[in-house]
Parts: C-alpha cells; structure tokens; sequence
C-alpha cells in the first residue's frame, strides 16, 4: 500500500513521459524538447548513433570562439582602468584578467589574427599584466600570463606582444611571470598552496626559461625536482595535501603539468619518471568517464570544470599516443560529448557560463566576482586543446568519430595508497547501464560531503558541494556531543578479485568539520561491505564497540537528483521510491539491528540542494535518536539502493 507521495515534476516531464506512448511520439517529442529537460535522454541516445564530420565539428567550434571572444573583447570599452564588469559578470575575482590574457593569445595564434573587434590584441594584453600585477595575480594568473606570451613566438625579438611593450610593461611582465611569488626557493615549499600548485610554478619556470627572462637553470632544475617529487619517489598519483590523502582530478592535471614542464625544459629523467603515473591515471580517468564526457565525479573542480579537463585531456593524449587508454577516435568521441555539454551550458544570451544557474553547487572559491573569470578560461582551455586535438585527427586521418564514446565494463579497485597507515582509492564499476565510483579519499576538511565514499553516478545519487553533511557515512553523535564519522580514507580497503564487491575498516575515526588528516580512537569499529547485485547496490554495516558506548545519534542522508517520492509497504519492509520521468531509485533498509527512522528533505536552492551539475531536489533522511552498543557485540544493518 503507497502511503506518501510527493512530487516536484513539471508540465514538460508529464507531456513528454505521455507523448512518448502515443503513435505521434517523433513529432511530438520535438515538442517537448522545448518544454523540458526530460526528452533529453531520448536525443541523447539519437545523437549516440550518429557520426561526425571531423571538419564541420572543427568550424562549428571556430565559429562559436570567434562569436563569443568578439562580444567579450568589444564590451571593454578600456583598460585604463579596468572595467568592473564584462557583460554584466564581475571581473574582480582571482585569475580574471590572467586568463583573458590567455585566452586572447591562443586565439590570436589559433585564428592568425592580432586584432579582434578592431582592438589590437598584444596591445590589450600588456595592459592587462599591468592589471594582474596591481592586483597581486599569482598562480594560474601567472602561468596564463606566461602562456599568452609564448602565443607570440619563443623569440622575444620577433614576438609581437613582447616588442609592442614599454621597458616599464616588459619589467612588469617579468615580474609577473616570476615563481617566486608563490614559491619559497630557499624552502622549496609553496607558500599556503596544495600540492597541485607545483605543477604550476614548474610550468611558469619552464616557460620563463624558453622565453629567455630567466637564465638560472639550477634553480629551474631545483623547482622541477622539488615539483616533480611525488612522481619521482615512485608515487603514480599524487597526493595534493600530503600526507592526509586528497586524491582527486588535479593528480591527473598535476602530472600532466609536470610532463609539460619537463618536455620543454628538455629533462627526460623527469619525462620518464611521469611516464609510468600518466598511463595509469589516463586509465583511470577513462574508466571514471561518463557518456556525457564528465570525468572526476568527486572533488574540489566539479560541473564544468571536469568537462574542459576532457578537453584538455583528449588533446594531451592527441599529442602524446603512448598514453591513450583508448583509439583516438574514441578519444574524439568523448571530447565531442563534453564540449557538447559545454556549449548547452553557455547562455547565449549572456555570453557567459551558467555558473551560478539554479541547483548548480561550487567550492567556496568559485565567487561572483569569479564568474567572468570562469567562462573566459573556458575561452582559454577549449581554443589551446581544440588546435591540438584537431591537428591530431588531421595527422592520423581521422575523418569522422561517434558524437558518444563506446565505453567499456569495468569493475576494479584503484589505490592510491596502499602502505602503512591510511589507505587510499576508488571503487569503479561500470557494468552495462551502472556507471558509478566510490572513493575513499580526504577532502579539505574532515568528512566534506564531495570526498565521502558515496556512489558518484549511481543513477540518482549525487552529492552537495563542499559541505560537512552525511552522505550514505553516518554521522554519530556521542554522549558529550562530540560526532565522529568512518570517512577519510580508510584503515583497512580490501576488494573482492571478481571487482563486484569491496570490503572497508575503519577503526580511526574523523569528527567532522576539523583539520583533514586528524583522527580519533573510541574503541569503535566500522566495517563496510558494498556489494553489487545485478541493479541493486548494498551497503552492509557492522559497528562493534569495545567498551560500553551510547550513541545519541546516528543519521545520514542519500540525496538525490530525483524529485518525486513514494513510499509503500512490501511484507512489512518499508521501499522509499525516488523517481523522476522514467527512472527509479528504489531505497530500502533490511536486516537492521537499529530501529532508524526514514524522511525526507525538500531542498529548493539551499545550499545542500546544490550538486555539481544541477539540483539534488529530496533527501532522504535515516536516523535514530538513541542506542547503546555493548562491547564485542556488533550491531548490523544493511542498506539497498535499486536503479529501475
């Protein structure tokens, strides 16, 4: 018997689940693509089945570029001073005007062209190192500095940007391109950065040494061996907050960063030392990948930001096929699949991303005055990798590709660490409709929501973006108010041989919210098993204490992306449904030793209702209020998730 229902779905969703029944369906199907969303699953498995020109992709690109770097260049009436805004967005933020300058010298390079909405491009970009400067710019406002300048030629007497400059703006410009800013020489530490971050100020030195603005090859040799450490101790991913365990898409970028900067500093010990990491990491991102191009599904860079990382990916592996863990062609399908999303996200209207739509969540350092900044290093990262990943296609002969990958079954376990102390990794399955990972890293804070060993992808599920919230990890409350939860990598991760199943132990526990890497003993033990069962995925949990414990609460949530909710009774075991148009989240609890009470959450836009590529609309919420475990004596209770 159904007792509950609620539902949150439009006018478009209903039309379109009806018209598909009907005899009239291709046309009315058109129809209903106006009116919603929910016909999307229908032209996307369409579009699966079609092929694309090579040529006609690479113009319809071009085409987009030159439409919307003219509308972007011919809002800024001047430099001198800098606008507040661009097309309405704010340009304050970190990064903004750096990666304009980018963005404006790949074009320029890409499109040969030195003028664009009748503006003198080199000239624009000195004035706008000027404007970086001012601001303190650093970093990835450095390295996009850096990057604009090497558009021109590696020969400063012939490149445009740099001899169109003053003594003053070429002063100006060195000190803008200096690691220093950033980098401790004499400590060879970063100054308040994660790990990542060395990647980057070994790309601006290499890049300083090409140009010739700086000389001192011992310090660029001291700066590639300090940033390429990790790689070179033997480590095929990196950590980016040592030693805590913060595994995420910027180990791919990191390494990607350091072969780069390798390559053009002509240091084939480090190129050969990153060989081994690059292979297994590009094997990894293409078994995380989805048919939509989307890669790292945890993590700090979520939404579009993983979608331009395909891009830049595809072209790295253009350039470099010893890496590729699949065809090119392939490869061109998944890069097809992401700019496509890519551009359905640009507003047209705007010219800009739709960073801040609504349901979209982003890390605290995504602000408003980063908005324009966001949609012109997407100018920047789609030109640099879309020259690269064509000239590919032409040199391989690569006429044509499918508009969707043809990704492979996968069911395996990737560590990432798996010394003494706290292990490291990510399940991934992808067995014929499911495609999700479960990882079992450390955010930035204990227990952040996007770093909990939740089953990114499994159809339904999703995550709110960086926030200390209980995603399918129960939180527990003690007595004295003090709440631990089994997060944070692990003390034990061991994986089934067939990949269906991995069992995980935490005996050190985190509280959330606190420093990342720190950890409490209560005499408590976790142990997880996720098992996967044909449709249906099962958490089974045993907490064993050894000492008399009272837990005063224990609750968790499984948000998700669907937004309609019945609930009903099968031989006396409650079913919560989570549905939206056609597909089915079926939650169960079974085998429960804990009495845990079931509601649920309507978000609208509050922040826990923000996932990485749109709204988690209903939570699901478990919890019980009291319990006390008596030592040796575990409490089990098991969990099912069902796709329908």
């Amino acid at each position: 018997m159904t007792y509950a229902s609620s539902s949150l779905l439009a006018l478009g969703a209903a039309l379109c689940s009806n018209l598909r029944k009907t005899e009239f369906a291709p046309l009315l199907i058109l129809l209903c693509g106006l009116l919603s969303p929910s016909c999307s699953s229908v032209t996307e498995n369409q579009a699966a089945a079609t092929q694309i020109d090579a040529a006609d992709f690479n113009q319809q690109v071009r085409s987009f570029l030159q439409t919307e770097v003219t509308a972007h260049v011919a809002d800024i009436k001047s430099l001198d001073p800098p606008p507040d805004r661009v097309l309405g967005a704010l340009t304050t933020g970190e990064f903004s005007w750096g990666s304009f300058m980018r963005a404006l010298g790949v074009y320029s390079e890409s499109f040969g062209t030195r003028r664009i909405a009748g503006r003198d491009v080199p000239e624009m970009i000195g004035k706008m190192a000027h404007i970086e400067l001012s601001h303190g710019g650093k970093t990835w406002a450095q390295l996009y500095a850096g990057m604009a300048l090497q558009s021109f030629g590696t020969d400063l007497n012939h490149n445009a940007l740099w001899q169109g400059m003053t003594a003053q703006q070429r002063e100006e410009y060195r000190k803008l391109l200096d690691p220093a800013r950033f980098y401790d020489e004499k400590t060879h530490t970063l100054i308040h950065l994660p790990e990542n971050y060395f990647g980057v100020a070994a790309r601006i030195a290499a890049i300083d040494y090409q140009l010739g603005l700086n000389k001192d090859r011992t310090a660029l040799d001291d700066l590639l061996n300090r940033a390429a450490k990790q790689f070179t101790d033997g480590a095929l991913f990196a950590d980016d907050a040592l030693p805590t365990g913060r595994y995420d898409r910027y180990s791919n970028e990191y390494a990607r960063a350091i072969y780069d900067a390798a390559e053009l500093a002509g240091r084939q010990d480090i190129v050969k030392a990153v060989a081994p990491s690059l292979v297994e990491q590009m094997k990894l991102w293409w078994d995380l990948l989805s048919e939509d191009g989307y890669g790292y599904s945890w993590g700090r860079s979520l939404g579009a930001i993983s979608y331009m990382d395909t891009l830049e990916i595809a072209a790295f592996l253009g350039q470099h096929p010893e890496f590729r863990p699949a065809p090119l062609s392939q490869l061109a399908a998944a890069y097809y699949a992401a700019w496509s999303w890519l551009q359905n996200d640009f507003n047209g209207q705007t010219h800009l991303l739709s960073v801040f739509a609504f349901g979209r969540g982003d890390y605290g350092y995504i602000t408003k005055e980063r908005e324009w900044q966001q949609t012109t290093t997407f100018f920047g990262k789609v030109i640099n990798s879309h020259q690269k990943f064509m000239e590919a296609l032409e040199r391989e002969g690569v006429k044509n590709f499918p508009s969707r990958p043809t990704l492979p079954d996968v069911a395996r376990f990737q560590y990432f660490r798996n010394g003494p102390g706290r292990k490291f990794g990510v399940w991934v399955v992808r067995q014929d409709h499911l495609h999700f990972a479960l990882p079992f890293v450390t955010g930035p804070k204990a227990a952040t929501s996007d770093y909990e060993p939740v089953p990114n992808g499994f159809p339904g599920i999703a995550t709110p973006v960086e926030k200390i919230y209980p995603c399918l990890v129960p939180f527990l409350e003690l007595d004295g108010g003090k709440t631990i939860a089994a997060a944070d990598g692990a003390d034990e991760i061991k994986p089934a041989a067939d990949g269906k199943s991995v069992t995980v132990v935490w005996r050190r526990w985190v509280v959330p919210d606190t420093k990342a890497g720190d950890f409490v003993d209560e005499d408590l033990v976790s142990e997880v098993t996720w098992t996967l069962h044909g449709n249906s995925l099962r958490r089974v949990e045993s907490l064993t204490s050894f000492q008399p414990l009272n837990v005063h609460r224990l609750w968790l949530a499984i948000p998700s992306r669907y937004d309609h909710l019945e609930t009903s009774d099968l031989e006396d075991s409650r079913i919560d449904r989570l549905v939206s148009e056609e597909k089915t989240l079926e939650v169960q609890v079974k085998n429960s030793d804990i009495l845990l009470e079931i509601s649920v959450y309507a978000t609208g836009n509050d922040p826990l209702g923000r996932g990485d590529r749109g709204p988690l609309r209903l939570h699901l919420i478990l919890q019980t209020k009291s319990f006390s475990l008596t030592p040796t004596v575990p409490k089990r209770w098991e969990l099912s998730l069902t796709t329908q």
